[in-house]
């Protein structure tokens, strides 16, 4: 029997609903339940970053600063954790070290205790600023290795990056298998390796997208890893992470500690079978997201760019072009140098893949965001892209080789200059560099919301 403490961080209130609907789980539905999930006993709960903030603010109408500052006023004893796009933070491009500086400092300041950084193409150059800006704030910086599959993804490309990680200054490592494509033995392997290279505590982050994850827990566990993500029942499984109760419950009959509180832990899953209802029968949750598909074994596609995918063609009438989409993605992967399927490259991929089955010819159309990627705005690839599919793309354009974010000049004082009246704040600032266009609509809408209750005031004031 083993008598080793597992760790679990809760995934319920990002990961979990990002990877099956697109992030739509409002804060509404949120409320009732947090100073329940409060007392269960989680190492940490995942609740912002990650596609959470666009979505609050495209789709939502919330404010994703006051949405982080509630959650953590009704659970003032759980570690709150996000995910950052190290240098992209959390939009779709690199931005100046003063941002994401700024950024970081917001974000601590507004209850984030456990950073989980990593970059798409798992370049720690882009990893530096972010990881700085943390340490600054001594809140916890974990970093990650974004795990895929290519001829250069090996445990020892692996190993030799969370050592270099290590030495950066990282409090904990990551394992993050967004596509639920870490097999057990595979998954066992690194970690055993990598507690004989390093001295950090590793976190195991994988979905059920394949239909592995329970299996690879059980064995990442088995092999010493210290902390793994789950997501309560509900809102779990597909292409969400493993069931939370169940795990729990599997590794405490075998003599591991989680010292979750099963009750509470009953007490939130049945709120949540109440919240999942709604949302199945509104249609923003998608049956076909629920159910496993061993196919991302070969297509190696994450649970959260498999639900944005579905919702996009849907949304475009092309729902016929789903499966046709799937098979081309492993395709384009492979033109750009086999970049990890991970925000914002996951994105960028399904695009294109998308834009080279519906036009019927392969770079027919090429993306701004593809452009600059093979240009070397967004960092390395992990394979060097072939030169003549490059300058087919780019023609002369020049590609630079260095990090990224040193050819981007300070802009924070410019990008507030930018936005004027609209922003209150530095975080509606953020807000509008994150996001210039939809950013500025939802500070637009926002103030003339605030202006028509003004004058509600004044009105009522007459009477």
């Amino acid at each position: 029997m083993n008598s080793k403490r597992i760790g679990i961080t809760e995934t319920v209130l990002r990961d979990a609903h990002q990877s099956l609907m697109a992030t739509r789980l409002t804060l509404e539905d949120m409320l009732p339940i947090l100073s329940v999930l409060d007392e269960i006993g989680f190492d940490s709960i995942e609740c912002w970053g990650g596609a959470t903030f666009d979505s609050c603010i495209r789709f939502l109408q919330e404010d994703p600063w006051e949405r982080l500052r509630t959650i953590k006023k009704q659970m003032p004893n759980t570690p709150l954790q996000m995910l950052l796009r190290g240098q992209n933070l959390l939009g779709y491009r690199h931005y100046a070290d003063d941002v994401v500086e700024r950024f970081v400092q917001h974000a601590a300041s507004s209850g984030i205790d456990i950073f989980r950084i990593f970059d798409a193409l798992n370049d720690v150059r882009n990893l530096e600023t972010a990881l700085r800006a943390v340490k600054q704030t001594g809140k916890e910086a974990q970093l990650v290795l974004a795990y895929t599959i290519s001829e250069v993804h090996t445990i020892d490309y692996y190993v030799t990056l969370a050592q270099k990680m290590e030495q950066m200054g990282a409090d904990s490592i990551c394992i993050k298998d967004m596509a639920g494509i870490l097999p057990p033995e595979k998954g066992s392997q690194l970690v055993k390796k990598l507690k004989n290279a390093i001295s950090l505590p590793i976190t195991v982050h994988t979905h059920c997208t394949s239909g592995v994850a329970a299996m690879t827990y059980q064995a990442v566990v088995k092999a010493g890893a210290d902390r793994i993500d789950t997501a309560l029942s509900p809102f779990s499984e597909g292409t969400s992470q493993p069931a939370t109760e169940a795990i729990a419950i599997a590794f405490e009959e075998q003599g591991y500690k989680t010292t979750l509180d099963f009750k509470k832990l009953e007490e939130a899953a049945n709120y949540f079978r109440a919240v999942k209802d709604r949302y199945l029968e509104s249609g923003e949750l998608d049956p076909k997201m629920l159910t496993p598909d061993p196919r991302a074994l070969i297509y190696q596609v994450p649970g959260g760019m498999l639900s944005n995918m579905y919702s996009q063609l849907k949304q475009a009438n092309a729902l016929d072009k789903y499966e046709a989409v799937l098979k081309e993605v492993p395709k384009v992967r492979a033109d750009l140098g086999y970049p990890p399927l991970v925000t914002p490259l996951s994105q960028m991929v399904g695009t294109q893949a998308a834009m080279n089955v519906i036009t019927g010819e392969a770079y027919k159309m090429v993306s701004n965001e593809i452009k600059a990627y093979l240009a070397g705005e967004y960092g390395k690839a992990p394979v060097p892209v072939e030169k003549t599919f490059r300058e087919g793309i780019l023609g002369d354009r020049e590609v630079i080789n260095d990090r990224p974010a040193d050819h981007i000049a300070p802009e924070f004082g410019q990008l507030k200059n930018d936005i004027g009246e609209l922003a209150n704040d530095d975080e509606d600032v953020l807000i509008y560099a994150l996001f210039p266009q939809v950013g500025k609509d939802f500070l637009k809408k926002r103030q003339t919301v605030h202006d028509s209750q003004d004058e509600i005031i004044q009105v009522v004031g007459y009477l």
